[in-house]
């Protein structure tokens, strides 16, 4: 075996890592950035499980939510509302939650570093109580 194929193999780890870094660090200030305009502290995006705890208040969400985003499946079923319940909490439309929800890299700066405005979690709500209607 070649030495260089472990330069090369490891030249590609350290690129990928600095990009894996680079997403991680722009979700982390996006997520910063929400968390601070809907009035919490920012850092609490960088704690587990109390950043989900953070969101489910910051779109009105029962604590107890926590609980089920542990339960394999059902978690991936929580974070879509979650994703839909932030986009409303901010005016954004089903639309921009899809977006949220397959691009966050994207969506998620352009909510935090953009123009929108926390409305709160009554917004959301009161779009579940219309659409329930």
């Amino acid at each position: 075996m070649d030495d260089s194929s472990g330069i090369i193999a490891g030249a590609v780890l350290m690129v990928t890592m600095a990009v894996a870094f680079a997403f991680l660090a722009v979700i982390f200030a996006a997520g910063w950035k929400i968390f601070t305009k809907a009035g919490q502290p920012g850092w609490a995006v960088l704690v587990p499980f109390y950043n989900l705890l953070i969101g489910l208040r910051i779109v009105g969400r029962p604590d107890i939510w926590l609980l089920y985003c542990l339960i394999p499946g059902v978690n991936v079923v929580i974070q879509i509302i979650l994703w839909i319940d932030l986009a409303k909490s901010f005016g954004k439309d089903t639309v921009f939650a899809i977006g949220l929800i397959l691009l966050p890299i994207v969506f998620l700066p352009i909510l935090g570093f953009g123009d929108a405005r926390y409305l709160g979690p009554q917004v959301a709500a009161s779009t579940r109580a219309a659409s329930a209607a």
